[in-house]
Formats: structure tokens, C-alpha cells, sequence
């Protein structure tokens, strides 16, 4: 048996495949685009790994995706590949687009095909898995309960609106042709392979490099966080036990504002890397013009998962980000791979216009 996932040279994909191969021996074949995000190095350990084949291509290539799959005959489909930050899509909306919704629907189409070859048996079997996120529900009041997988769907992003778009194509393919899809909307991640671009990587890489740690608006803009390995651990809970056309939320309880995040990270880093003028990282916090369109407050009702498929998140906060931090201060060379010319130049588009700097 063997299950085929898209985007998994990204953060979250990345994080799934090391833990897919810690906790079985099933083989998984990697397809992955290699965008900015795209990293090989965050999958070093695992290349030479018999159980594991990566594969260079774009889902939306259906020649080479219908011949993946006839060969490797997977039981299950999960897909991670996205566009994925907020900033990168108010900047430049038509490649989400193309990633996000056309690069699903591509995907689909191949899985449909696919599982008409299936044997009555197999094909009952199979699943598809689409990962999503909460954004796709919009923002909420200070006092709102989390979204629940009934929420309405109120996207205000171009990341977001794509994401939605893509989720309404899986829940179609389900009801019209039958597929058997499952789709998971997660709250924001953090861990290890982070691409620092996004809050918390950005804020250690900065903090230690004694830049400016940016902060949007106020900083009282609230997410609810969740362990990247949490995460992959609830999708294979959803793989192997949900059902078919269903919704899954899934959350860690972890509710901060930015800001505190920040001043959290920049505490730890004091005792684990002093600076050598005795000062604080949070001398360094700069506030700066906020994110176009951000939404203040996202939260999750992840009871659903909790009371029918029997997960909860092993990490809190206090715990998942000493993980985080102790994995960059042990890896300095990921991240120098990473923060590249092209990188550099993404900073200093995003951040100089709010800053005037």
C-alpha cells in the first residue's frame, strides 16, 4: 500500500512526511513543485529512505500525474501544495489562483480518473485529503466561539478566497461524482522547515540576526496556534478514520495575540542565547503599518475531531515553541540556506513600505 502527497518539500508537507516514516512503514510518494517554499533540504534525511520517492512536477501536469499514479497505485491522495502567505497574495493574487484553485481542480480530475480503475474494493478504500485552513472562515469578535465546521464561509484575503474556492471544489467532486474526499482546516501552524516569512520563524531569524522584529498594527491581532506535528498527526487520524464528505477543524486551544507570541519568543531567547550587551530581543519589537484587510481574530472549535475521531493536540504553546526555538538555534545552517537573495529581496518589498526604512 503506498499514499501519494502533493507539496510535501513545504513547511507543513515536509513536517508529515518525517512523521508518516516515524510511525509506519507504508511508502509515500512526494510531488512537489519546488516554488520559494519548496525546500529539499527540509527532506535530507529521508531521500535515501527507500520508503519515501520525490518526485519534481506540477500537480497541474496530468501527464506525469496520471502516470504517477498508475504506477504507484496509491490508496490515498493528500494534498498539501499551496500558496500559502497572506502578504505574497495581496501582492501578487493570480499565482494562489493558479496554485490554489486550478492546480486542485487538476488534481482532482486525476484522482477521479484514477480511482475508475480501481477494482469495487480499492476504490471504496481510497480517500483523497485536501488540507486546508481557518482562514477560510473570516474573522472573528473578541467574544465570537471558534469556527465550527459549520461556519460560513467568509473569506477576505486572496490566499484565503483561494483556499475557499478549493475547498468548494473538493465538497463538489464529493457530491457530484462520488469522490471519497475529506478535507481538514487547520489553525496556524508552527515548528521545524518554517519558511521565514511567516510571524514566529521571522521573529528568531530577526531576533538573532538583531534586526527589527515587525509587528503589525497593535499587535493584539489573535490566532489560535498549533504544533506542526500536532497537525500531522491529526491527518492521519482524519486519513485513517474519517468520513467520507466530511469536515474536520483542527486546533490547538492555543489562543495569542501577536504581540504576545513575540514578547514570548523574545523571553526565551534572552535565557537560551543572551545577548552579549545583557539587553532584551525585546528591545527590538518595531510596530509597523498593518497587513491590508487583516483580519483581528481566528479560533477554533476543534470538538468534532476530539469526540468522533478520538484526537487531541499533545503540544500547548509554552511547550510547542520551545520545541520551535530549540530546532533553529540547533539548525542555523537551514536557515541561512533559505534566507536567500530572493528572500532579502521579499523582506525588504514587504516590510520597507510600512517602515519607511
Amino acid at each position: 500500500m503506498t499514499i501519494l502527497a502533493t507539496g510535501c518539500a513545504g513547511f507543513i508537507g515536509s513536517n508529515f512526511v518525517h512523521t508518516w516514516l516515524e510511525q509506519t512503514d507504508e511508502p509515500i510518494v512526494n510531488v512537489d513543485k519546488l516554488t520559494y517554499a519548496g525546500n529539499l533540504s527540509n527532506l535530507k534525511t529521508v531521500m535515501n529512505d527507500a520508503r519515501h520517492t520525490f518526485v519534481h512536477a506540477d500537480l497541474a501536469n496530468r501527464e506525469v500525474m496520471d502516470e504517477l499514479l498508475k504506477v504507484h497505485r496509491p490508496r490515498a491522495i493528500i494534498n498539501f501544495a499551496a500558496e500559502s502567505h497572506v502578504d505574497r497574495s495581496i501582492h501578487s493574487p493570480i499565482e494562489f489562483l493558479q496554485t490554489n484553485i486550478l492546480g486542485t481542480f487538476h488534481l482532482l480530475e486525476a484522482a477521479r480518473d484514477y480511482r475508475s480503475t480501481l477494482q469495487t474494493e480499492e476504490a471504496s478504500a481510497f480517500r483523497f485529503l485536501h488540507v486546508s485552513t481557518d482562514e477560510v472562515y473570516g474573522s472573528l469578535s473578541p467574544s465570537e466561539p471558534g469556527f465550527d465546521e459549520l461556519h460560513r464561509y467568509e473569506p477576505n484575503s486572496p490566499y484565503s478566497a483561494s483556499k475557499a474556492s478549493s475547498d468548494h471544489l473538493v465538497r463538489a467532486w464529493h457530491h457530484t461524482y462520488g469522490l471519497p474526499t475529506l478535507t481538514t482546516n487547520c489553525s496556524n501552524n508552527y515548528g521545524p522547515f518554517h519558511f521565514p516569512e511567516k510571524l514566529i520563524p521571522l521573529v528568531i531569524h530577526n531576533a538573532l540576526s538583531l534586526k527589527p522584529l515587525p509587528i503589525y498594527g497593535d499587535g493584539q491581532q489573535i490566532r489560535d496556534w498549533l504544533y506542526v506535528k500536532d497537525h500531522c498527526e491529526a491527518i492521519m487520524t482524519v486519513l485513517s478514520k474519517g468520513t467520507p464528505g466530511e469536515v474536520y477543524n483542527i486546533g490547538g486551544n492555543q489562543e495569542k495575540t501577536n504581540l504576545e507570541v513575540v514578547k514570548t519568543i523574545c523571553a526565551k531567547l534572552d535565557a537560551l542565547r543572551p545577548k552579549t550587551n545583557g539587553g532584551s530581543y525585546a528591545e527590538q519589537i518595531t510596530f509597523v503599518k498593518d497587513r491590508a484587510g487583516h483580519d483581528r481574530r481566528y479560533a477554533i472549535d476543534a470538538s468534532k475531531i476530539k469526540s468522533t475521531l478520538g484526537w487531541t493536540p499533545k503540544e500547548d504553546f509554552a511547550s510547542g515553541i520551545e520545541k520551535t526555538i530549540a530546532w533553529y538555534l540547533d539548525h542555523p545552517e537551514w536557515v541561512e540556506s533559505v534566507v536567500s537573495g530572493a528572500y532579502k529581496d521579499w523582506v525588504q518589498t514587504q516590510y520597507s513600505e510600512r517602515t519607511g526604512s
